[in-house]
């Protein structure tokens, strides 16, 4: 029974049999603002290739519908009882040749973030929709050939209520009687179609260069036109169809280009050909430090960069996932670093700061899969929009770009678009553009760093001559390491080529900054590679492996320079390689090298000087993480308090107004603990006390607030009273996340019947709910529950959409509760619960963040 699954095999056949045209689309969405279900009517156009089958081939549509009214295949109907089952229509005896299908259905609208997402705004009570449909969601919505190969034309017919506005991929047209009639798609994937319907607010504009014109729109809720800066929003999306269409040496290939910022919208943003959607947490209510207008930029140029790479041009099937997102993240960051007149220049700093960290702690669970992963199904899929995906992948381009060399990278891309265009790829067409371009061969490249997983450890061997005064090298080699892969993961250690570069820093006597002066760039490869044309030199200060961040691994200082930048960290005038450093050492605590005490004296000794904020507020999240869960739990309220005493510090000595002071105060409310603490907090909420500068604007609030609710400070009468204050989609959200933190039983209680044992909740707010069910001052209070979630689990990933479940799976699993008892549960319930490679995989995530953190913590105590 395949279920809602679709496996790769039956892919393959079927797109062996079927070619198919296009797609009519008709949907009547005029019922919207009530709710339920809504008419859908799809004709398909569609060949199949000559076939032995007696009676014609036989092949299937996909379909998730409440009720299906008529399936008419050739001019036949077919009885939808027989034909319908199991998410897929039945197409039996299909003519060589052309064949027509129209399927009738009754379709639903949802609110899980996945099909066609229906909201309704507390502000105006409007109801607000938008389509969802990577990975196989295109069929909650209509009757479709769910997978990437089979493009086709898609023409969309909408009925909407009056006053309404209907936008897709194609440009808007006049409705007429309130029927929104759009000119067909180019070719392109189901699952990059797109419908968002609703009384949305918009600005326009247009991009103009060299003859070309795209109309340009920007789209969001009335609620939050007050706080739309679009000028903000264009001005990044025109520097990105600058550079990208240089760099491409392709026009855009849609005749518009619209952003819409959509509510209780699950990830970042979604790629859909010509009309982009895009979380509306990007639309600031309030005060934001500069690296979330960063991070709004890089995702707004990823999505953009999406139009060719993955648009334009689409994988075949799933397993090539990475190169669509991979591409998207490493060019998205090489414009922000590159593109005249960029704001962020330092974005490969912000690269080396978030999104390796995330590929590092991805590649060391036992999930960990080469880049190119194996995707047999649906399922697989699903779960693999992870730190590999994106930022190992992207990680790895950026190495590929330095070994081949960016232009010689680009002319391969622009050979692969014009080769591609509207067409279906696998890794090697990609390859085979970039062998002709650059020269090189990189069928050895590839199988080393795309298709094995694991990560390396790179580490300086130095050796100077005793009688020389200067510390001069009469040695020097890099020894690479090939760690064991975490148990359970499939694969060897494998020893991989690195084209890295070494710096060379010393601290300058008149600026007292450490300053590089001396770089060497080569190529790593084996168990010990020489650099001869270092020996000679004087040993510097520090030696930095893997300087400019060009490759992939985990980097180690040897003593000497771990001494020195132990003291001097914050002393790097250049940003990234204070993020090398940075994210080495927060590796190494990680990794039960470096005990979380000493991480936490580093952090605080070199946090004073870091001016870039997106690492004050990396440095800030992985402290509180580190204290924890990786602290020795008899030290832990110690080190609580050595931070949370620093942050009100910094919060106080920070510069008025200033993004540094806003992120203190947040680290600050993050771990406020002490009566004294608690009352700044409910004092800076009620203007009793000010700090200069700091403006107390609505999230903020909610950031007290939540705190207050979780030291058991606020209750319900406050919670309510802040909700009054912002009555809006957000506010019911933060007031969720208050309300489920209280730390009694009955609060905890509450939370976990709106989770689990109802499923009512949207994902927006069953998301604010798990957040803040978890607390980790409330370990005690949250142990009852690591029976109740091995009761449960494998039911709700059964009976809950894939949205809804990985978020329970995840967020309730008992991380809290490191012990090797937790362990023990989860192994005997991973051996009688039988789960499927999906279920078992986050599960097993999972069990191996406690693993890693009874290590740290063994360590932190020794």
């Amino acid at each position: 029974m395949p279920g809602t699954n679709l496996t790769r095999e039956e892919a393959q056949q079927r797109a062996k049999l079927l070619t198919v045209d296009s797609y009519e689309i008709e949907l009547d969405l005029s019922g919207a603002q009530e709710g339920g279900t809504y008419r859908s009517a799809t004709t398909v156009r569609f060949d199949v290739a000559a076939s032995d089958a007696d009676g014609g081939a036989e092949s299937f549509i996909d379909l998730v519908a409440p009720t299906v009214h008529e399936v008419t295949l050739n001019g036949e109907n077919l009885d939808p009882a027989q034909v319908f089952a199991d998410s897929r229509i039945a197409l039996p005896g299909l003519l060589e040749g052309r064949n027509i299908l129209r399927v009738v259905a009754d379709c639903a609208y949802t609110n899980t973030g996945e099909g066609l997402h229906r909201f309704v705004d507390p502000v105006d009570e409007q109801a607000y929709l938008y389509t969802q449909f990577e990975v196989p969601d295109a069929r909650r919505v209509f009757a479709s050939f769910e997978q990437p190969d089979l493009k086709a034309t898609f023409q969309f017919t909408v009925k909407a209520p009056n006053g309404w506005t209907v936008i897709s991929n194609s440009p808007t047209p006049e409705p007429k009687d309130d029927v929104w009639v759009f000119e067909p798609t180019p070719r392109i994937s189901t699952y990059i179609t797109a419908l968002i319907v609703g009384p949305y607010h918009s600005v326009h504009s247009v991009y103009e260069k060299n003859g070309q014109s795209v109309p340009l729109g920007i789209y969001c809720r009335p609620s939050l036109a007050e706080f739309l800066d679009s000028d903000a929003i264009f001005e990044v999306t025109r520097q990105g169809f600058d550079w990208l269409q240089e760099k491409f040496d392709y026009p855009y290939p849609f005749k518009k280009y619209d952003q819409l910022f959509v509510p209780e919208f699950n990830a970042g943003a979604m790629e859909n050909a010509g009309a982009v959607t895009i979380r509306d947490q990007y639309v600031f209510r309030s005060k934001v430090t500069d690296a979330a207008y960063e991070l709004r930029a890089e995702t707004i140029l990823h999505e953009l960069a999406h139009m060719w790479f993955g648009d334009l041009v689409t994988m075949e099937w799933w397993n090539d996932l990475w190169l669509n997102e991979s591409f998207a993240t490493y060019t998205s960051i090489a414009c922000q670093a590159y593109a005249p007149d960029s704001r962020w220049p330092h974005s490969w700093t912000t690269f080396a700061n978030s999104m390796k960290t995330w590929a590092y702690r991805q590649d060391q669970l036992p999930s960990t899969h080469p880049i190119m992963a194996e995707i047999n199904d649906l399922d697989d899929v699903l779960v693999n929009f992870d730190g590999i995906t994106y930022a190992k992948g992207a990680s790895v381009l950026k190495q590929l770009v330095a070994y081949v060399g960016m232009d010689e990278f680009f002319k391969g891309v622009q050979a692969y678009f014009k080769r591609h265009a509207y067409g279906n790829t696998r890794l090697t067409d990609l390859l085979g553009a970039l062998e002709e371009t650059s020269g090189r061969d990189l069928k050895a490249w590839s199988k080393a760093w795309l298709e094995t997983a694991g990560i390396n450890i790179l580490r300086p061997e130095i050796e100077t001559d005793p009688e020389s005064t200067d510390g001069v090298i009469t040695s020097f080699a890099i020894r690479q390491e090939a760690p064991a892969l975490p148990a359970g993961a499939k694969g060897e250690p494998t020893l991989r080529p690195h084209r890295i570069a070494v710096g060379f820093y010393g601290l300058d006597a008149g600026s007292g900054k450490l300053l590089r002066d001396e770089r060497v760039e080569l190529d790593v490869d084996g168990e010990l590679t020489a650099v001869p044309q270092l020996v000679g030199k004087r040993r510097p200060d520090v030696v930095l492996l893997n300087d400019d961040d060009l490759s992939y691994a985990k980097v180690r200082l040897d003593e000497k320079s771990l001494a020195f930048v132990t003291e001097h960290l914050g002393d790097f005038e250049a940003s990234l390689p204070r993020a090398l450093c940075w994210a080495s050492a927060w590796d190494m605590t990680r990794d039960a090298e470096l005990p979380t005490r000493d991480y936490l004296s580093l952090v605080l000794s070199g946090i004073g000087k870091e001016s870039d904020i997106g690492v004050v507020q990396s440095l800030h999240r992985q402290v509180k993480l580190a204290v924890d869960m990786y602290a020795d739990p008899n030290a832990r309220e110690t080190l609580l308090t050595r931070w949370t005493d620093a942050t009100l510090a910094h919060l106080r000595s920070a510069e008025a107004g200033s993004d540094h002071q806003l992120a203190w105060a947040r680290a600050f409310a993050a771990t406020a603990r002490t009566p004294e603490q608690l009352d700044l907090l409910d004092a800076l909420l009620d203007g009793s006390q000010t700090i200069e500068g700091l403006a107390v604007d609505t999230e903020l609030r909610w950031t007290f607030v939540q705190r207050l609710a979780a030291v058991g400070r606020f209750d319900e009468a406050e919670i309510a009273g802040e909700y009054e204050r912002d009555k809006t989609a957000a506010g019911e959200r933060h007031a969720a996340t208050a309300r489920a933190s209280r730390p009694t039983e009955e609060a905890k209680a509450e939370a976990w019947a709106q989770v689990v044992e109802s499923d009512k909740l949207p994902n927006a707010l069953q998301e604010a709910v798990i957040g803040g069910f978890i607390q980790t001052d409330q370990r005690e209070l949250l142990a009852p529950y690591t029976d109740k979630y091995f009761d449960v689990v494998k039911a709700v990933w059964d009976e809950r959409s894939h949205e809804i479940a990985q978020q329970i799976v995840v967020g309730l699993y008992p991380a809290l509760q490191v012990s090797e008892e937790t362990l023990r549960k989860t192994d005997a319930w991973l051996a009688s619960a039988e789960p499927g490679a999906a279920l078992r995989r986050l599960v097993s995530e999972a069990r191996a963040g406690v693993e890693r953190a009874l290590k740290a913590q063994a360590a932190d105590a020794s």
